[in-house]
């Protein structure tokens, strides 16, 4: 099955069919009953967090300052279901708000996202700092459906709203000497509860290498489905590289800085031997601590789903393998 995004002349394949969410909500009374059997502990743990990450969000409200979007949807194409929005918008990994997948949507009711302005800087023609209407009015806008692959095994299918990188970076003229791209988070501890913890260092730091973010798969989001990012996706901007791990996609973006050499990005200073650079979606290396071959959709019957097999380079090796030509994937990982 294919996806095709407006414009970018690309064809997107995705995993196979997204079982309904029916049976998955079904699964709570069951599971509070199995938490009094032999699987007690894990099961009533998973039980519960599964109830809160399931409690109501508020939604932030359709992109009004999009018009272009009504346009862009009909240019999407797709066999695959989405992954249901409460899903998408209440089971998240964002650390700064804490680390269980349910902290975000709770914990982040008092950031605030207005005003924003982003830095682009480094080794750039024209550095500058861009206001956020400034950004959304810099290319127009669109609406592609990614698959998003997190490393500890699980998945979604989201339409995220946004436009390609590459389009920033042209107007900034990055010089010759710059190779890498580095993605720099808010980091606010009045209103990030878990910024200043010893999960990770702060602020939150990514980066891609100069023609990853030049791909024009890799978008910058303002919104998914339709609207206004959720402040626990990463409003009010985020990265996306949907053949990458999930944890490259850096949230809150604050700050755009252009380099020469590969920056020290937040999982490699915490854990090299767990997470590289590059972080591609790649089924035949493991992480240390876990199997990257297969993974869990989420919606298809929480702890009772067949997994499903990972694709390389999470099913964009036909757009974004020539990247890694040559390369040692198991060393570059």
């Amino acid at each position: 099955m294919l996806i095709k995004s407006h414009d970018d002349g690309f064809h997107h394949p995705l995993g196979s069919e997204i079982t309904s969410r029916s049976a998955y909500e079904g699964r709570r009374d069951m599971l509070r009953l199995m938490a009094a059997g032999a699987a007690g502990t894990v099961l009533a743990t998973w039980a519960g967090r599964q109830a809160l990450a399931q409690s109501a969000t508020v939604r932030p409200g359709k992109l009004a300052a999009l018009p272009s979007i009504a346009s862009k949807v009909s240019g999407a194409v797709t066999m695959e279901k989405l992954t249901d929005y409460k899903d998408a918008s209440t089971y998240n990994n964002f650390y700064e708000f804490g680390t269980d997948k349910a902290d975000p949507a709770r914990n982040s009711g008092r950031f605030q996202t207005t005003p924003w302005s982003v830095s682009v800087e480094g080794l750039v023609k024209q550095p500058r700092s861009y206001a956020l209407e400034d950004l959304l009015k810099l290319s127009a806008q669109e609406e592609r459906i990614y698959r998003m692959r997190c490393v500890e095994g699980w998945s979604m299918v989201i339409p995220w709203v946004g436009y390609s990188l590459a389009e920033l970076i042209k107007k900034v003229e990055p010089l010759g000497s710059a190779k890498f791209v580095e993605f720099v988070t808010a980091a606010d501890p009045q209103t990030m509860p878990f910024v200043g913890s010893r999960v990770l260092s702060w602020p939150y730091v990514e980066g891609l290498r100069l023609d990853e973010a030049m791909h024009p798969l890799t978008m910058l989001v303002f919104g998914m489905y339709g609207e206004m990012l959720p402040t626990q996706n990463g409003a009010p901007l985020r990265l996306m590289a949907p053949w990458k791990y999930g944890f490259k996609h850096g949230k809150s973006i604050v700050k755009i800085r252009f380099t020469d050499t590969e920056p020290k990005t937040a999982w490699v200073k915490s854990a090299p031997q767990e997470y590289g650079f590059y972080s591609n979606v790649n089924p035949n290396v493991d992480h240390p601590r876990w199997s990257q071959a297969t993974e869990r959709r989420i919606g298809e019957d929480g702890l009772f789903a067949k997994k499903r097999k990972t694709l390389m380079f999470n099913g964009y090796e036909a757009q974004v393998g020539q990247l890694y030509a040559g390369m040692d994937l198991k060393k570059f990982y």
